[in-house]
């Protein structure tokens, strides 16, 4: 004879779905009858949560997250039945008193083949094949040491793809730094990547190493490279060619050990021909050139990345969103995304801030999702008519800042001031 379920599992399991609550010791000590009903089999109570869900398997993502006290989303393959074709969605979110950890409520939800397929590389998370073929590019290149360069769009993750070449190469016990090219004055910036000595120039206090010297023995990310000056190109030429750098207000030479990996979204050859960046410098940094696809290239990603991020931000925030209304999903994976993964995270950011609720509902979402056409952006970055509508929304809604404008759009204020440029809108400043 069936039992009936319980009143308030009944409402739990409506209002949570598949669920299951452990304790802070790690033990199940309640699981709703939809968890049940997915799993295909009773959840036994007071086991331990990590064993029941990894087993003895190697990747044990859900695992090793508990262990650490923060939460995680993976998709995992059925307890108790490893070989299964099916899998399921884990995403844990811990639960507190003040400041002590008291416990984790574990959400459950039928994978879908891009879920079981899905990979994670370096803080990218992907089921696309173009980007797993990325991937396997990114492991052979790491282990020679010669200058790689990126291709990719505002957003899309090159600094994640650097900082993989790095960590999968020789040189990945030493440090690895960043600059973006295009957010300092080059005056500024030649003092930031090649240091500079005490008097060089006013406030200069102190002999201070670059990032050419801070990096010694790693690797050195040079973010948006197109954007340094013919000047600046000269002086990063020389150091490619002589392994050495003069910080400014000295004379002598100083060696560095250091391997490069810029990135740009331009086409460098276009900029070379237009009298932009020099050819001899753009064959240093081209070795190996990889190219990062865009998110609208890869819209099965989406859906994954939603839940990626959404287990990161219920980690961090007051709100803990269980599950994401239909209606939002839908535009979430209508929208052409030209900030790419930036973008998203800014979007859900915006919709935890605004919203109330354990369900994350299209009216949560920024206005320009909810009217925006679905375009497509060239590669180069460059803009589309739609994107007009969209900078003015921006705009209004940060009344006029464009900084903030442009964190809104999941874009550097350098890409908001060239599409404004190229659009006519305002001064393009």
């Amino acid at each position: 004879m069936k039992h009936a379920e319980p009143p308030w599992d009944a409402a739990l399991s409506a209002g949570l779905g598949a669920a299951v609550l452990l304790d802070e010791a790690l033990r199940i000590r309640f699981a709703t009858r939809a968890a049940a009903r997915l799993v295909g089999d009773e959840i036994p109570l007071g086991v331990s949560g990590p064993a029941w869900l990894c087993g003895g398997r190697p990747k044990r993502p859900i695992a090793e997250a508990l262990a650490a006290g923060r939460g995680a989303h993976a998709v995992v393959p059925l307890p108790g039945h490893p070989e299964a074709p099916r899998s399921m969605s884990v995403r844990a979110l811990p639960l507190r008193e003040g400041r002590r950890l008291v416990g984790w409520l574990l959400l459950l939800e039928a994978a879908g083949p891009a879920s079981r397929d899905a990979e994670l590389f370096f803080g990218m998370w992907t089921a696309d094949a173009a980007m797993k073929r990325l991937f396997r590019v990114i492991e052979r290149v790491a282990l020679d040491d010669v200058t790689v360069l990126v291709r990719g769009e505002t957003g899309a993750g090159k600094e994640l793809v650097a900082a993989a070449v790095h960590g999968l190469s020789p040189r990945r016990r030493g440090p690895f730094r960043a600059i973006n090219c295009a957010a300092l004055p080059s005056t500024l910036l030649e003092s930031e990547l090649f240091g500079h000595r005490k008097g060089a120039f006013t406030g200069a206090v102190r002999d201070t190493p670059g990032h050419f010297e801070l990096a010694e023995g790693g690797t050195l990310f040079l973010d948006e490279v197109a954007e340094l000056t013919l000047e600046l190109q000269a002086k990063l030429l020389r150091v490619l060619e002589t392994r050495e750098v003069v910080p400014v207000g000295a004379r002598e030479p100083v060696p560095v050990d250091v391997r490069i990996v810029s990135a740009t979204h331009r086409a460098l050859r276009k900029e070379c021909e237009a009298g932009r960046f020099r050819a001899d410098l753009m064959y240093r940094l081209r070795v190996i050139p990889l190219f990062l696809p865009p998110l609208r290239e890869r819209p099965g990603d989406v859906a994954l990345l939603v839940d990626k991020l959404v287990a990161e931000l219920n980690g961090t925030r007051r709100r803990k969103v269980a599950r994401i209304g239909a209606d939002a999903r839908q535009v979430l994976e209508r929208y052409d995304w030209p900030g790419n993964v930036r973008e998203l995270k800014n979007v859900l950011a915006y919709a935890f801030a605004i919203g109330e609720g354990p369900e994350l509902s299209a009216g949560e979402l920024p206005p320009e999702l909810l009217e925006a056409p679905r375009v497509t952006t060239p590669r180069d970055d460059g803009p589309v008519p739609a994107d007009a509508a969209r900078i003015e929304r921006a705009l209004t809604r940060a009344s006029g800042n464009r900084e903030r404008a442009a964190a809104l759009l999941g874009i550097s204020r350098v890409t908001l001031w060239r599409r404004m440029r190229a659009l006519g809108l305002g001064e393009g400043r």
